[in-house]
């Protein structure tokens, strides 16, 4: 049972941003003091990925673990909620489908896609060779 008002969930729920959230935000950071440049938010490409780097036609996504069902089955952050399944579960699901379904597109373009979650943010070391690796 959910524990919120429908109201409240709802003013809840509209806090949720879908572009310069805090792990977006450390990653641009970071990636940009490594040296590398990168536009934000394409409309041209599919999904329209949070940074590309159109030269080297690469693109990064940064995905929140429970939005995004983080596959990690050490990630707490993924974690299913409790009440109303019957919602949560075919939403973010379809989420997740979604996503598979734009990588394809973007592969299939000629990009190469990286997904960094949530939770590899809180470690920047490892997570600046993450993009490093990648971005060659």
């Amino acid at each position: 049972m959910d524990t919120l008002t429908p109201e409240e969930r709802s003013r809840r729920m509209s806090l949720v941003r879908g572009r310069d959230s805090k792990p977006e935000m450390l990653v641009r950071r970071l990636t940009h003091a490594l040296g590398y440049r990168y536009r934000l938010h394409r409309r041209d490409l599919p999904g329209r990925p949070d940074l590309v780097f159109g030269p080297r036609r690469k693109v990064i996504f940064i995905h929140g673990c429970f939005w995004h069902r983080h596959p990690d089955p050490a990630c707490k952050l993924a974690r299913l909620p409790k009440s109303r399944q019957d919602f949560w579960r075919p939403k973010l699901e379809g989420n997740r489908a979604r996503d598979e379904r734009i990588n394809e597109a973007l592969t299939t373009m000629g990009w190469n896609v990286l997904e960094i979650w949530e939770c590899e943010t809180a470690d920047a070391e490892s997570l600046a060779k993450k993009i490093k690796g990648f971005l060659g």
